[in-house]
């Protein structure tokens, strides 16, 4: 899945990106479904792999809009895997605490341990992206931070953390449809939020700021792939697939038991 791994230091071109295309996949929808499940049917068993083996730390970063599929990703890539080595991050508005530290404090605590996957749902990049549209943080500040996102990411790496980074690209029609099917639907009502009509305003101002974030910080180590998320078969497919090679990668064995097992005997 190559097609959609943007390479160091080259800026993608989101407003050419076919938010809707599958340039990855001719065989239609319902292949891709079955393909999907295969995946998470391999992924179930690298990450028991991983946990076994206690040696590798994975960090995957999901990163979009408002409705891109973040959620959606981690219920369907995900679906299945052993809990016990698979954790989710969630960062919402900072605390004050969060606030007292620097602004990288708080995801250092939720780092992956040897062994185990955590999902950044959203991430550090907030620091370039929300903070940079709405003026939270002056340009001169949020412009030193690409260099201290991708030290901090060359570290982990150095270090024997694995990274992925995915941006889920929507179009602004899409997300129009997304938050109308909340509107209309009592169980989905409860995600929406009046401040996300608002945030629509500075759609374009936001595509700069991850054109630039993805341009500054994508490295052989910690990579941004860009996918196409409109079609929501096509996300899942796409990232379990690029998942699934990142472990298969790894070349992991399960660990050697211990000696004298053959001789052991269950007692009645």
């Amino acid at each position: 899945m190559s097609t959609h791994r943007i390479k160091p230091g080259k800026a993608p071109k989101l407003h050419k990106i076919d938010t809707a295309g599958t340039p990855d996949w001719s065989q239609g929808r319902e292949a891709g479904e079955a393909r999907a499940l295969e995946l998470n049917t391999e992924l179930e068993a690298l990450q028991e792999l991983l946990y076994a083996e206690g040696k590798h730390r994975v960090l995957v970063v999901l990163q979009a809009m408002d409705t891109g599929g973040k959620d959606g990703v981690i219920r369907q890539v995900f679906e299945g895997v052993n809990p016990i080595g698979v954790r989710v991050a969630s960062f919402k508005q900072p605390s004050t605490l969060e606030l007292s530290h620097n602004y990288l404090w708080r995801y250092f605590a939720q780092l992956p341990k040897r062994g185990e996957i955590v999902i950044f749902n959203r991430s550090h990049y907030e620091s370039v992206l929300v903070e940079r549209v709405h003026e939270i943080a002056p340009k001169k500040v949020w412009k030193r931070r690409y260099d201290h996102i991708t030290g901090m990411e060359q570290a982990l790496a150095d270090e024997g953390t694995t990274i992925v980074k995915f941006f889920l690209h929507i179009s602004k029609a899409e997300q129009k449809l997304r938050l109308q099917a909340r509107l209309d639907d009592k169980e989905k009502l409860w995600k929406f939020a009046v401040g996300d009509i608002a945030e629509r305003e500075h759609w374009g101002e936001y595509m700069e700021a991850y054109e630039e974030a993805i341009e500054r910080t994508s490295s052989d180590d910690a990579p941004w792939y860009v996918i196409p998320a409109d079609k929501k078969w096509y996300r899942d497919l796409v990232i379990s697939q690029i998942i699934v090679d990142t472990l298969k990668g790894l070349s992991m064995a399960y660990p050697k038991p211990a000696s004298g097992l053959d001789s052991v005997v269950i007692p009645d």
